[in-house]
């Protein structure tokens, strides 16, 4: 079978999961790890014949995509905020709202008379990947940076993420909701478990089966627990004009929102770029 006649195949066999164009953008990626053809060299010998031993190794990752697993965990890396990250089934796939976070904390804290060519001191909750601490650390190399996560698992992909960027990164493992704080910070910033557990019914089943539990549903009964520890803590470790990110459940804005207005001298619901309620930003 040439390259071209696998390539029809893969992507019809790949049609009611993804669209036509993601499932041979898909399959150049595969072929580029398996035969280390590139885009240029694919389409040049589109009508090579494949040796026996790729379509073999091209059939084994097309049951596994069949099966629903996320591509980013068969490849073991993504893409996010134009870096590469390493990642496995312990930690969650970034999205692209995570994304959008980023560019909010990043925008305020590079605002005109800002502090942000200091030495300031931030904490990011629930790391996972260690995709949050890493893009910052790049923008604000002069920052000090802590980030914590329960999953020690979780920790070795961030901590494997942050020396391929060679950047300094305090992990801490720790259960945040029953564990005290230590230290001041000038930015806390977080995307914790918000899934309450009466909406797992609406998640997709290659999440549910693929992707952490833990870094997906509340932990409790009660899906805003994450958001009312980091209030509590913003009252005793969020320094004075220190400021809060956090990405939040679309349909707990308002609630969730309520929980820092009495701690915070401005705090704001943010929409996302699909109109969802989905951060809240605050400055003490």
């Amino acid at each position: 079978m040439t390259i071209l006649e696998y390539k029809r195949y893969f992507k019809g066999e790949l049609s009611s999961i993804y669209s036509e164009a993601e499932s041979a953008e898909l399959y150049a990626v595969f072929l580029l790890r398996i035969v280390g053809f590139d885009k240029f060299q694919q389409r040049r010998f589109m009508h090579q014949e494949l040796l026996k031993s790729h379509v073999e190794d091209l059939e084994e990752l097309l049951k596994i995509l069949k099966t629903g697993k996320p591509f980013q965990q068969i490849l073991g890396e993504t893409e996010f905020y134009g870096m590469k990250f390493f990642l496995d089934e312990h930690v969650l796939i970034p999205r692209p709202e995570t994304e959008e976070l980023l560019e909010l904390a990043i925008h305020e804290l590079q605002k005109p008379g800002k502090k942000h060519q200091e030495p300031i001191k931030i904490l990011d909750i629930g790391t996972g990947s260690g995709i949050i601490p890493i893009v910052l650390k790049k923008h604000f190399p002069n920052s000090s940076i802590s980030a914590i996560d329960f999953s020690e698992k979780a920790l070795e992909v961030a901590k494997r993420n942050a020396e391929f960027h060679e950047a300094e990164i305090h992990f801490i493992h720790q259960d945040y909701l029953n564990d005290d704080l230590a230290g001041i910070y000038d930015v806390i910033i977080s995307n914790p478990p918000y899934i309450g557990i009466d909406e797992q019914g609406e998640i997709s089943g290659s999440v549910k089966e693929f992707e952490p539990e833990m870094a997906l549903f509340s932990p409790t009964s009660d899906p805003l627990i994450f958001y009312k520890k980091i209030a509590k803590d913003c009252e005793n470790h969020l320094a004075d004009h220190g400021m809060v990110f956090l990405e939040i459940n679309q349909k707990l804005g308002i609630e969730t929102l309520e929980l820092f207005t009495d701690i915070l001298s401005e705090v704001r619901l943010l929409k996302d770029l699909s109109g969802n309620e989905r951060f809240v930003w605050g400055i003490r």
